[in-house]
């Protein structure tokens, strides 16, 4: 029943969550997969490391699929190869069992995760505050 719920819980996240949001809510996850990557290495569970690292390739797969190279300009260029470079690592952590590879990847990701949710948060600022500035519905008072 707990997992039901949480999962509920992650759904209702999901689905309202802002554009910004959704893209911090990747770094995190990728870099919450790596970090178990990084755990499995350490503790010799080859399965383990395969399956995280597999999710993290995901992840990062999305990231790099959903730029926009026509609007992103010199951000999504960097990008673009910065997501190839960390897909190239992620090779390295299954083919070399390099934990230093994981490493590696989420340094890269951190402050890209950092920077996502300083925008994100000020989104949600922006957007709390045109709310609370918003016109009350009408009153109806009834007899």
């Amino acid at each position: 029943m707990d997992r039901q719920v949480s999962q509920q819980y992650l759904m209702q996240q999901l689905m309202s969550a802002s554009p910004a949001r959704l893209v911090a809510m990747l770094y995190d996850r990728a870099i919450g997969l790596l970090t178990e990557v990084v755990d499995a290495i350490e503790n010799n569970d080859v399965e383990r490391r395969w399956r995280a690292n597999h999710k993290a390739t995901e992840v990062i797969c999305h990231l790099w699929e959903t730029l926009d190279m026509e609007q992103g300009g010199d951000v999504a260029a960097n990008l673009n190869q910065l997501y190839g470079f960390m897909l190239k690592r992620l090779l390295a952590v299954d083919i070399e069992n390099s934990a230093e590879a994981a490493r590696e990847v989420i340094r890269l990701l951190d402050p890209l995760r950092r920077s996502w949710h300083e925008m994100a948060n000020a989104s949600d600022r922006k957007s709390a505050e045109k709310d609370e500035g918003a016109a009350p519905g009408p009153i109806t008072l009834s007899a």
